[in-house]
């Protein structure tokens, strides 16, 4: 059950859409106030449009229309010191951020052997350097406060590998690692830090003419319909791709009052596929 945040204050990375609206809506509609940033700015590493401006202000509104104040800025969180500057203004703003969900991040789809250097240092610097520069970033005004609630997203390929996805699946992994790690040094401290790990959700990360045509390239032109079935077979349960919705649920319980004494771990929301690995 999702606890009441009313009165509290909540960051969200990559907010712009996906998921990352959907928690901040979320978090909002139980009480909160709400703070986002987002990069709205394509990269020619990522091979599908990433969000725009009007995106961000879209998610700015929408938070605003449920009668919670909001900050929404553009900030790439690769970018320590935009994220310094981000919590620094929400602080001074909204008095302190009690909950930071570390969701900003891209998917780059290359084979070890072609992969770019720009391809590695786009995934590794919005995977995993801006969760570390999030975490980084809101844990000493939590120390202070001795609260804080830090969710940061991985991902199913942040427990196990796939064709094409050495980067991403690297930066996934280094995210449940960092996650651990953070949870240890900020226990003393009524922080807990913990991870979500999706499966394939249905937001513009998957939904994109590139992915589809490396998952199909018998067809020239695939569509969702065409792709469905190698989403599909992603997952153990027979779902080609899940709801930015079913993870902001998962957020919301690990970000509550309530749930003080759960840190350190990795829950996955991938329709089942977490039966297959160990990690």
């Amino acid at each position: 059950m999702p606890a009441d945040h009313d009165g509290q204050v909540a960051l969200i990375t990559g907010a712009a859409r996906g998921q990352g609206r959907s928690h901040a809506l979320a978090f909002a509609e139980l009480g909160a106030d709400i703070v986002v940033c987002d990069r709205c700015e394509d990269r020619p590493a990522v091979g599908y449009p990433l969000a725009t401006e009007a995106d961000l202000d879209e998610t700015v509104r929408l938070v605003r229309s449920t009668g919670r104040r909001c900050i929404g800025v553009r900030a790439d969180t690769a970018d320590r010191s935009a994220m310094n500057a981000l919590v620094e203004r929400a602080e001074s703003e909204f008095g302190r951020v009690d909950i930071a969900v570390a969701n900003a991040g891209v998917a780059v789809a290359a084979p070890i052997q072609s992969m770019t250097d720009d391809q590695w240092a786009e995934v590794i610097g919005s995977n995993l350097t801006g969760v570390f520069n999030t975490v980084a970033a809101v844990s000493g005004g939590m120390m202070q406060r001795g609260y804080g609630r830090i969710v940061t997203i991985s991902s199913m390929l942040g427990r196990a590998g796939n064709t094409s996805m050495s980067g991403y699946a690297a930066s996934k992994w280094g995210v449940i690692g960092l996650t651990k790690s953070a949870s240890l040094d900020l226990a003393p401290f009524g922080i807990t830090v913990n991870a979500v790990a999706p499966g394939n959700i249905s937001t513009p990360m998957i939904h994109n003419d590139a992915l589809y045509s490396a998952m199909r390239p018998d067809l020239d032109h695939p569509t969702a319909e065409d792709v469905a079935p190698v989403f599909q077979s992603l997952h153990a349960q027979p779902v080609p791709w899940l709801e930015a919705e079913e993870i902001t649920r998962v957020v919301l319980f690990l970000a509550a009052r309530g749930s003080s004494h759960i840190s350190g771990t990795v829950i996955p929301v991938d329709a089942g596929n977490a039966a297959r690995v160990t990690a």
